[in-house]
């Protein structure tokens, strides 16, 4: 009921008469009360400031019956005093005793109690002390003649006084009822002028929480209200342009969550999941109502510490999740009171896997260069020391061994290089067409005392026809070798080595199978990676660097083919070369 702004503005009124007239009528009875008193006191003063009276008083009392004629004289200026004997009251007293000897109000006297103007009067003072609380009015003065000593006390009790702040009252009241009467009807009328136009601005306002911005207020007046209508109209339209801005933004953030690689999972204040994007299900492997933050997040980054965070602040942690390495991202969002958690989720397994190979790659380089390293510094060592000491021939076997190990530094070196072109994209190849079946003839050629001088049989079952192919003629010879050579080193004298080719339409392909040691199962998806061995010790006899195999594929790459190796049953490998017949158009020549 009070909730309403037209009972709001009754009651304000209402209480704005009540207390005016409270406090007009208690300022018009104090003033009355005030007025009385001081004129009750300024009558006594005048009276008894006369020198005539006071001499008077005091030749009566010296008299013998001082008492009676005090009583005679006082009853002569009764009208002086304003005695009326029912308000106002004199009283002759013994001022050594304070008993009632005679005065206007005999049965007054005989209860009459001591009050401090009549103990001040029995010590010789005139008692005229004012007490606005008392409910009378009194005042004492010591009158001496001869032996005799008496006190003259004035009493009145206010009645008059009480009588008119009574009538004062019932004006005040009267007052103030017709007072509460206008009030009610004022109240009225400023609803009508004032709240009418604050109903209308509140239905605008409900209409808008709800969505409708279409509809505009009426302006009716030029004064405040009127402004306030105009304010609210604008108000309105910026904030319809607000929300559709707002909107926009949220659906980019949306589409942003939903599309980015990487995760995002937020946290209200209390912990419970507000946001989870596809991306970060697919990182933790779980669907989004059991992304809990106490199961997933607490033992690495508690809630509350993440919460208590300036803002701007961030911490870093990292989760396994499965064979996945996951970076993670606590940051909080908002202010203390209303925030959250944000969990920005990274995923950092292919990094890790490139920097463990990179590391890998340096050990490996580090390894392969000091072994020949170490063989050339230790024979060039020891032909220095021996001084001619040594057979020719043994000196010369060393010698042999220093440039058998500086070629085959040399030749890791340029391997190096060669992988380094490759994946800055600055080896340059020369694309032209050729005959797929003179390329595997010349490389047939090439190998075939290598072969022979290890005992191995070497069939060639190739058609003698194969298309012609777009590709650098150098380096898919420089492919086709290292896959024949690496048969020839890996497979026991006396092996069998078979080479095949065909086409398939768009692509031509050639196999090479050996019997040789094989591949072992846990090796095979290894083998082309750089300076990978399956027997270390066996390469370095060969030669080998172990990164043969990393080049073959990346030239292939670089001519969209395939090298892979093929399942087979029983010992021995086979590698499978795939190539495209036609490249891209003008790619005759590219880096």
């Amino acid at each position: 009921m009070f909730r309403s702004l037209h009972m709001k503005l009754v009651m304000i009124l209402l209480l704005l008469i009540t207390s005016l007239m409270t406090v007009v009528g208690a300022f018009l009875m104090t003033s009355v009360t005030n007025f009385y008193i001081d004129s009750f006191y300024d009558q006594m003063n005048e009276a008894f400031g006369d020198a005539a009276f006071l001499s008077a008083l005091r030749t009566e009392a010296a008299q013998e019956d001082g008492a009676q004629r005090l009583q005679a004289l006082m009853e002569l200026y009764s009208g002086t005093l304003g005695i009326d004997s029912r308000t106002r009251n004199y009283y002759i007293l013994d001022a050594d005793t304070g008993a009632f000897l005679a005065g206007s109000d005999e049965a007054g006297g005989e209860t009459l109690e001591q009050t401090a103007n009549i103990l001040a009067a029995r010590n010789g003072e005139v008692g005229s002390e004012s007490d606005i609380a008392a409910s009378y009015m009194d005042v004492a003065v010591p009158i001496s003649g001869g032996s005799n000593r008496f006190i003259i006390y004035i009493r009145d009790n206010r009645a008059t006084m009480s009588s008119l702040n009574n009538e004062l009252l019932l004006i005040i009241l009267q007052a103030l009822l017709v007072g509460l009467l206008v009030s009610v009807l004022l109240s009225f009328l400023l609803a009508k002028t004032m709240i009418d136009p604050i109903e209308k601005l509140t239905e605008g306002a409900e209409r808008i929480a709800g969505g409708d911005f279409d509809e505009v207020l009426e302006v009716d007046s030029t004064d405040e209200i009127g402004v306030l209508t105009t304010t609210f109209n604008d108000m309105a339209n910026v904030l319809h342009e607000t929300l559709e801005a707002v909107e926009n933004e949220r659906s980019k953030l949306d589409a942003l969550f939903l599309h980015m690689t990487d995760g995002v999972v937020a946290y209200d204040r209390d912990g419970k999941l507000i946001h989870c994007n596809p991306a970060a299900v697919a990182l933790l492997d779980r669907a989004p109502e059991q992304c809990v933050y106490a199961e997933l997040f607490e033992p690495i980054c508690p809630f509350q510490r993440v919460v208590g965070m300036r803002r701007g602040g961030y911490t870093e942690a990292e989760l396994s999740v499965g064979e996945r390495s996951v970076e993670l991202y606590f940051a909080p969002f908002a202010d203390e009171e209303t925030g959250g958690v944000l969990v920005v989720l990274h995923d950092v397994t292919e990094h890790r896997k490139t920097e463990e190979r990179r590391k890998e790659f340096v050990a490996n380089v580090s390894h392969e260069l000091r072994t020949p390293l170490t063989n050339v510094r230790s024979y060039t060592e020891t032909i220095r020391d021996a001084d001619g000491d040594i057979p020719r021939d043994t000196e010369n076997a060393f010698l042999d061994i220093v440039i058998s190990e500086t070629d085959r530094m040399t030749h890791i070196v340029q391997d190096l290089l060669t992988l380094s072109r490759l994946d800055s994209g600055r080896t340059e190849m020369v694309m032209a067409r050729f005959p797929f079946s003179d390329a595997i003839d010349a490389v047939l050629r090439s190998i075939a005392l290598e072969a022979k001088r290890h005992g191995h049989t070497l069939v060639s079952v190739c058609p003698e026809h194969l298309p012609l192919i777009m590709g650098d003629r150098d380096r898919i010879e420089q492919v086709m070798l290292n896959i024949l050579s690496n048969a020839v080193k890996y497979t026991p004298d006396g092996g069998h080595i078979r080479v095949s080719a065909g086409d398939a339409g768009d692509t031509v392909w050639m196999e090479v199978e050996d019997d040789g040691i094989g591949i072992p199962a846990g090796d095979r998806e290894r083998i082309f990676e750089r300076f990978y061995r399956v027997d270390k010790a066996r390469s370095r006899e060969s030669g080998g660097t172990g990164l043969g195999l990393s080049i073959a594929t990346e030239i292939v790459q670089r001519h969209n083919g395939s090298l892979k190796l093929v399942d087979r049953e029983g010992p021995g490998t086979t590698v499978r070369l795939e190539l495209p017949v036609m490249q891209s158009e003008g790619r005759e020549a590219f880096v």
